[in-house]
């Protein structure tokens, strides 16, 4: 289980580097140039620094105002999606950034990313199965806190939440805050992880 887990970030690293430089590549020279960030270099590869979308100063669309919001992250989704795929045919993933939409009266919107989130599904025949539960959340847990913090979107960290799904009436939902994860969890697996993270609704 590890060796795939160690796999799916390796996976995963090497999409973001090939997306990143897609992006360069397709992108348009700016008019005055910069000194870029120095790259980021783990485990063997080198990934480019992405930009991270940031808010609109209000005071440069007038009438402005604010209203939360939440948006599609598809390059982050992409690359997640195949990393749990690598883990489990069967799973999914998506990433969504929350923030807030800066909206002037002309109808025209800013958005300013606060966060991003995950969300990962994977289909299971029992919902009591806490120790597998446990090893899973494990496993993408490794693949999201490998993710380069500066390509992930917005200054708070965000959380990952897993639905674990028998049928559309038989499901069981945990949210692992990525801060509290770095903090206290790390190196917890199984049930363990599992009830450090679970609220019985």
């Amino acid at each position: 289980m590890k060796r795939s887990a160690k796999w799916a970030v390796g996976i995963l690293l090497t999409a973001t580097a090939t997306f990143v430089a897609l992006q360069n590549v397709s992108a348009p020279p700016d008019e005055a140039t910069e000194t870029a960030p120095p790259v980021t270099v783990t485990e063997g590869v080198t990934i480019p620094p992405t930009e991270t979308e940031t808010a609109t100063p209000s005071s440069s669309i007038p009438n402005c105002a604010y209203t939360w919001a939440y948006h599609d992250a598809p390059g982050l989704t992409e690359m997640l999606d195949a990393a749990v795929k690598e883990l489990n045919a069967d799973a999914g993933a998506h990433a969504t950034q929350f923030g807030e939409d800066c909206i002037a009266a002309d109808g025209s919107a800013a958005f300013g990313v606060m966060q991003t989130d995950f969300y990962v599904r994977l289909p299971v025949e029992d919902l009591t199965n806490e120790e597998a539960f446990g090893v899973w959340i494990s496993e993408v847990m490794q693949v999201v806190t490998q993710i380069p913090r500066e390509q992930i979107p917005g200054p708070n960290y965000g959380f990952v939440e897993f639905l674990f799904e028998k049928n559309e009436n038989e499901r069981l939902v945990l949210r692992v805050p990525i801060q509290q994860y770095l903090t206290e969890a790390q190196g917890r697996t199984g049930a363990e992880l599992f009830r450090m993270f679970y609220q019985q609704p």
